[in-house]
């Protein structure tokens, strides 16, 4: 019989696999996973990736052997490996998923087309999302994403047949990878699970909750770990909520009681799973944003501005959540301790390393990219220019991490959960703790540079001079060509995707003063799907 190998990487999962799908039509199959020591040595890979990894393999061997096989493991080089396995159990077909990834799976995956080509073995690759390969123009891709997530669902196979003798292997020698504390668990079932939680009940509040970490972690839908691993298929995600929203809509139009909260959110949420898919398209056109800005005309703003060991210091002190501003801190506390922060926060993350601390990008994104669980290449090169300022077309946005207190979490509730030291800072010194007095510092015990660091940089100064060197690299006329190019190639056709949400208003005097101090921020929020 012919044999098959179908070859996972982020698709971790059985429903919704069409290489799985169609290598168990055909005949004998090998289910192969490769540990790769060139993605683990990676500069964006962090043990925390591992882990959601280790049990989403678990889980997946689990299924797999249910229906007759195991999970083979193997640890080497792709390359290596197909050529040890072809050799001991000769295939003629590897099918595999597509995947917008970095330089290293992209140099990789032509790598292991050239060895298909010159053993005569069928490379077959298969979209899995609404990324479209080699794609021409960006006119009518929202049509064809619609198509893509309206297709059949791919049921799991009920039975799989493997060849004999082909020993299973395991997991690379050595201890497990180190999991973050409270980071969320891998696998197919936890992200089923996830999918139905939020649509069935968490997701009520989604729209308007979204945006605060105080209300997040539980409002979100928590699927983006598990959308970035392939434990879950984006299409199955889709149509779900399409049927969720069907349900509702049904439900009002036959009189019976429904939560109105439930329509906005419903459609907010499935506005951002196009934009999800959007923002990987530009990587998957573009690869080399992952190193280069987007606008070639930002080249040279920040890449020599500060010296080394003083960009170094500060990088330093905005990973360790150390910088003296209260919500960047603690938004960084939560990252280390889940893996995980909303939307919002990751753009104010973003938002204030590259514009209060002036730094590059490049060095910032890969913090981020091992902090974040739900690291997704193609989402995540974008959104950090997009915030840095970088690609010449989006709106500048300056995230004041006062305001941002003041508008997502005015009594502290997150803030002093994540840093300790604020406890008993009152409410209104919480945005800027370094504005207490040095008695009433004393008297609550978070002495300014003691037991709390004092700001890395002045607010108002730094946005000042960000304003000032963004407006003069916008105004030259290589930048406007730039934008003008970067749109043709990138930009989003509105039609048929989600609109961005409104501006938010800040809260009485408290804005006002903050405002008058060159502390205003008023930012649109970009969708993400979270």
């Amino acid at each position: 019989m012919p044999l098959s190998v179908v070859w996972f990487k982020r698709d971790l999962r059985l429903d919704d696999h069409r290489p799985l799908a169609q290598a168990a039509a055909r005949g004998l199959l090998v289910a192969l996973y490769v540990d790769e020591p060139s993605l683990r040595r990676a500069p964006d890979c962090d043990a925390s990736h591992l882990a959601f990894i280790e049990d989403s393999l678990a889980a997946l061997d689990c299924g797999l052997r249910e229906r007759g096989i195991p999970l083979t493991r193997r640890h080497g080089e792709v390359v290596e490996v197909l050529a040890d396995l072809h050799r001991a159990h000769p295939f003629d077909r590897l099918l595999a998923h597509e995947e917008t990834g970095t330089r290293l799976t992209w140099d990789r995956d032509r790598a292991v087309a050239a060895w298909c080509r010159a053993r005569g073995v069928q490379f077959v690759e298969i979209p899995q999302n609404g990324v479209v390969r080699r794609l021409a123009s960006r006119d009518g891709w929202a049509r064809r994403w619609d198509a893509r997530m309206r297709e059949p669902l791919t049921p799991a196979p009920r039975h799989l047949r493997g060849p004999a003798g082909l020993l299973p292997g395991g997991p690379p020698p050595g201890p497990a990878p180190r999991r973050r504390p409270d980071a969320q668990r891998g696998g197919e079932p936890e992200g089923l699970g996830l999918l139905d939680s939020f649509l069935d009940q968490r997701g009520v509040d989604y729209r308007t909750a979204m945006s605060s970490p105080v209300t997040a972690f539980d409002a979100c839908s928590r699927l983006s770990p598990h959308l970035a691993w392939g434990t879950i298929s984006l299409r199955r995600v889709s149509q779900a909520t399409d049927a969720r929203i069907a349900q509702v809509r049904a439900a009002r139009g036959g009189g019976l009681a429904v939560d109105p909260r439930w329509a906005a959110s419903l459609r907010s949420f499935s506005g951002r799973l196009r934009w999800h898919c959007h923002f990987m398209q530009k990587l998957e056109d573009e690869p080399r944003i992952e190193f280069e800005n987007v606008a070639r005309s930002c080249d040279g703003l920040r890449e020599h501005a500060l010296p080394a060991d003083l960009a170094q210091a500060r990088l330093g002190a905005w990973t360790a959540g150390e910088t003296g501003y209260p919500m960047v801190d603690a938004c960084m506390r939560a990252l280390i301790r889940t893996g995980w922060i909303n939307f919002r926060m990751r753009a104010m993350l973003m938002s204030f390393a590259a514009y209060h601390l002036w730094l590059h990008w490049r060095p910032v994104s890969l913090v981020l990219a091992r902090r974040f669980l739900d690291y997704e290449p193609g989402i995540h090169y974008s959104q950090c220019q997009m915030q840095s300022g970088t690609t010449g077309i989006n709106t500048v946005r300056i995230y004041s991490p006062g305001k941002q207190v003041l508008d997502h979490d005015p009594h502290g509730v997150f803030i002093r959960a994540e840093l300790p030291a604020l406890a008993r800072v009152p409410d209104a010194f919480l945005a800027e703790p370094h504005r207490m007095p040095g008695s009433l510092q004393r008297e609550v015990g978070c002495v300014i540079g003691r037991d709390y660091p004092a700001p890395l940089v002045d607010h108002g100064e730094a946005w000042r001079a960000a304003r000032e060197q963004m407006a003069a690299i916008r105004r030259r006329p290589e930048s406007r060509a730039e934008a003008d190019r970067v749109q043709a190639r990138h930009g989003s056709r509105r039609s048929g995707l989600a609109q961005m949400p409104g501006r938010r208003r800040g809260r009485g005097e408290q804005a006002a003063a903050l405002a008058q101090r060159g502390l205003w921020d008023e930012p649109n929020e970009p969708p993400g799907a979270r």
